[in-house]
């Protein structure tokens, strides 16, 4: 049997997991689902990484080689208005990210794999949860993941909206960004707003810490490094006749190399404070550091794209000479193992996050025959 006789299947596969919607850590069907499948076509199936997480292996032969792919499964808390026959049927949940198309493509290569004898080595199927909130791939790493179950490389790969259906994208070096967030509260002292002289208004030291933080971009970063800040809330007072005791900004900041992550956070902790000093105000901080830049390995990368040329053609393969600046947790199992992340065209669909996405099917061959075409690749290299 060959891939096109089991897309009937592995469609119904998908869309099944795309029925059933559950948020980071708390998989429970989802984990089941994929581990029954993977059982049932001969694979070992090793649970508890990171509480839901599981890894599938593939072993045949004598050869210590060993490649890792990564499929990330947990949903969104959204509410889904696709009105599809097979959308979430648990409330106010739903795969809003396509990760139930990642795990559909990466199980369609496991099935793959599985039908053939002539493998050498290992390959071991990576099913991660909770990449949407909890950092499940620092967490599977936490877990021993790769002291359990060494890899010469790990790929995975992201739909992306807007890319035409099947196109593959990437590039070496940075491919997306750091995402880290601050909640910094300016502490004043409140009173009468007719008596603005007797307070220390946090308000007006927020604000100047607003516009301060907008000087970071243009005059600390270089100018061929691109990076974010978005302060996205402002919260203070709740009248206008008074002056509040505190204000609280929340932002968030994203970067392109470990060292303009690390100044970016630097650099707002030291405008703030200063900027509420110049006020009277003093300030806190209380960060929650995210993910790491998302860092393809050359020579993963090159063996990857011969890869997609070699099966699809070299029209589908765009080399991106940017990198996007959304973020990705994969890039924690990519510090500890030379791989790559690779995009799929999603084609014109609703964007990611979004309560009338859905992951395009058509998918599910070019991103099966991707990753097994890559195992095979990796198995039979010359070392």
């Amino acid at each position: 049997m060959n891939l096109r006789d089991f897309l009937a299947d592995l469609t119904s596969i998908r869309q099944r997991l795309h029925a059933m919607p559950e948020i980071g850590l708390a998989e429970l069907e989802t984990s089941n689902l994929i581990a029954e499948c993977l059982s049932g076509w001969g694979l070992e199936v090793h649970r508890g990484f990171a509480k839901t997480g599981l890894v599938g292996r593939l072993q045949r032969g004598d050869s210590r080689r060993a490649i890792g792919f990564r499929a990330d499964f947990d949903a969104l808390p959204i509410a889904e208005e696709t009105g599809l026959p097979y959308s979430s049927k648990n409330p106010g949940m739903m795969h809003a990210c396509g990760h139930d198309g990642h795990t559909a493509m990466l199980l369609g290569a496991a099935w793959m794999l599985s039908q053939r004898s002539d493998l050498d080595g290992s390959v071991n199927f990576v099913f991660q949860p909770a990449e949407e909130n909890y950092g499940g791939g620092k967490l599977m790493i936490e877990d021993g993941l790769f002291e359990a179950f060494p890899c010469d490389r790990i790929y995975a790969v992201h739909n992306l909206p807007g890319l035409s259906v099947g196109t593959f994208a990437t590039r070496s070096g940075p491919i997306t960004a750091s995402v880290d967030v601050v909640k910094v509260v300016v502490h004043g002292k409140g009173g009468h707003g007719a008596l603005p002289a007797k307070t220390t208004d946090p308000v007006v030291a927020g604000a100047s810490i607003v516009m301060a933080l907008q000087t970071i971009l243009s005059r600390n970063i270089d100018a061929h490094d691109a990076a974010v800040i978005t302060v996205g809330a402002f919260h203070a007072g709740g009248s206008s006749t008074i002056i509040p005791d505190t204000a609280v900004l929340e932002i968030s900041m994203r970067a392109l190399s470990p060292s303009t992550r690390r100044e970016l956070r630097e650099r707002v902790e030291s405008i703030a404070s200063m900027q509420a000093a110049a006020f009277g105000a003093t300030t806190t901080f209380e960060w929650d550091l995210g993910y790491p830049v998302t860092i393809n390995e050359k020579e993963a990368t090159s063996l990857a794209e011969k890869v997609v040329v070699d099966r699809f053609g070299s029209e589908r393969l765009l080399k991106l000479d940017t990198p996007q600046m959304f973020s990705e947790d994969f890039s924690f199992m990519l510090e500890k193992v030379p791989g790559a992340y690779f995009l799929i065209g999603n084609g014109d669909s609703a964007p990611l996050h979004s309560s009338s996405f859905d992951f395009n099917d058509e998918l599910l061959e070019p991103g099966a025959l991707f990753f097994h075409d890559l195992a095979i690749a990796h198995l039979q290299a010359q070392p």
